[in-house]
């Protein structure tokens, strides 16, 4: 039995550039397939957000028109509520890489608020890049590799091949124009090998120990990748 770290955004909203609290979150399906797949495989799951606070969910991201349809989200809401990891999360400042076997970040919106500023996310990120277990990142969570930067503003991540959320996903949803900042344009800057595969398709890559997810509907398929190592 594996133990995988859930990093959460603390979050409930995304500042836009004219002030505007959007509301947000962590996206549901990119918590839920992931924590389906680990549970069920006999796993471990621990949650972890910025001050221990309870994670939200973009009640967005639950509507059965995002979620795939009424069953979908009803599922989704469902595992939610029966996640007793959600309501117990640990802080940051308490998750050590050396208790864990995997770290997973989901993403939503809510990453571009505080995870993308955290420094003990940061730290957290840079122990598990080095220490060589599974590090998986998805959809919007990648904002969460900023903070890995160095006083110079480099970042171990330098060189690595990802993916995430691109700008095109983020103009389709209406949000590109209305943003401070655009995930795949600032993550770029770290030096990373961005790549992406069609718009709200699955895609997923691999470098190393780095697993990273384009979207959504990526969250599933990259929780196997992880698992084939896990298993």
């Amino acid at each position: 039995m594996a133990e995988v770290l859930f990093v959460l955004p603390a979050a409930s909203y995304w500042t836009l550039k004219d002030g505007h609290r959007h509301p947000t979150g962590y996206w549901a399906e990119e918590f839920v397939a992931p924590y389906s797949a680990f549970t069920e495989a006999g796993h471990e799951v621990t949650v972890a957000t910025p001050g221990g606070v309870v994670p939200t969910v973009d009640m967005l991201s639950l509507r059965p028109d995002m979620a795939g349809g009424e069953q979908k989200a009803r599922e989704e809401e469902d595992v939610i509520e029966r996640a007793d990891e959600l309501r117990r999360p640990i802080a940051l400042t308490d998750a050590r890489v050396e208790d864990y076997d995997a770290v997973y970040y989901p993403g939503g919106h809510g990453p571009m608020e505080d995870l993308a500023f955290d420094a003990d996310s940061g730290k957290l990120l840079v122990d598990a890049l080095a220490s060589g277990k599974p590090l998986a990142v998805v959809c919007h969570a990648p904002a969460a590799l900023l903070a890995t930067r160095d006083a110079e503003g480099g970042s171990p991540f330098a060189g690595y091949r990802i993916t995430g959320f691109t700008d095109d996903e983020e103009e389709a949803v209406g949000l590109a124009s209305k943003a401070k900042w655009l995930m795949e344009d600032e993550v770029k800057k770290l030096g990373v090998d961005f790549s992406r595969g069609p718009m709200w398709q699955p895609y997923t890559v691999v470098d190393r120990n780095l697993y990273t997810g384009q979207n959504p509907a990526s969250a599933g398929p990259l929780a196997q990748r992880v698992l084939s190592v896990l298993n």
